[in-house]
């Protein structure tokens, strides 16, 4: 059946059978991407936050469906429902993330190993832990991981040594896969010889890249996280 979006009675019965084919899905069909889709349904459409929030925490729980897992952890880190409105558990954030992680949803390692990168939010300082799920996304060729991976390698810590070779590896690695701050680094080390052979040359391409790309996001500026 076609529906006319103009004719608000159309799509009021249009989001009704949609929420109607998405609960079976999920209910009857057991289809962990229904059970997905019945709580983005519930968020997007719906704005009852409270039926999602339980819909992606029973899909997570019962189906491991990454997703689901990443949208509960989310949930929880800014308090999203009135019913989690409560003093945040850093560690159960983390559980949710790394089981997103373990399920096959890339986003979720990637606020895993940032949340065991810091001790603000998570469970506490973990750098192997930290960087274990930031490879795992970084291979997985999500950029902005492998970007942060450089970036603790070019702070360096108590808990993990500075060492510009790596952190020049991972910046190269993100600037492949077009993260623009990435470049802009990769241009310094190359410019200064920090963790790679001076190449002036070098140093001017990467400039370049990293002004193309910021020129085509139509971004303002930030600083970079790059050691002087």
């Amino acid at each position: 059946m076609s529906y006319d979006f103009k004719d608000e009675e159309q799509v009021k019965e249009y989001i009704k059978n949609l929420g109607t084919e998405y609960r079976f899905q999920c209910y009857h069909e057991k289809i962990p991407e229904g059970c997905h889709r019945l709580g983005d349904f519930f968020e997007s459409i719906k704005k009852d936050l409270e039926k999602a929030s339980k819909v992606f925490k029973t899909n997570c729980d019962d189906n491991n469906y990454g997703w689901s897992c990443f949208k509960v952890a989310n949930y929880l880190l800014h308090n999203k429902v009135s019913a989690e409105k409560k003093e945040k558990n850093g560690k159960e954030i983390a559980q949710y993330f790394v089981k997103g992680c373990e399920n096959g949803y890339v986003p979720s390692c990637h606020l895993a190993g940032l949340l065991f990168s810091t001790d603000k939010i998570g469970p506490g300082k973990d750098f192997k832990k930290a960087e274990h799920y930031l490879q795992k996304a970084c291979d997985q060729k999500y950029a902005a991981s492998c970007y942060q991976l450089s970036a603790m390698f070019i702070r360096g810590s108590e808990e993990y040594p500075k060492d510009m070779a790596r952190a020049f590896k991972y910046s190269l690695r993100s600037c492949d896969m077009n993260h623009m701050y990435a470049c802009s680094n990769v241009s310094q080390m190359y410019k200064k010889g920090d963790g790679v052979v001076k190449n002036l040359n070098l140093a001017e391409k990467f400039r370049k890249k990293a002004k193309e790309l910021f020129e085509a996001q139509k971004v303002p500026e930030k600083p970079i996280a790059f050691s002087e």
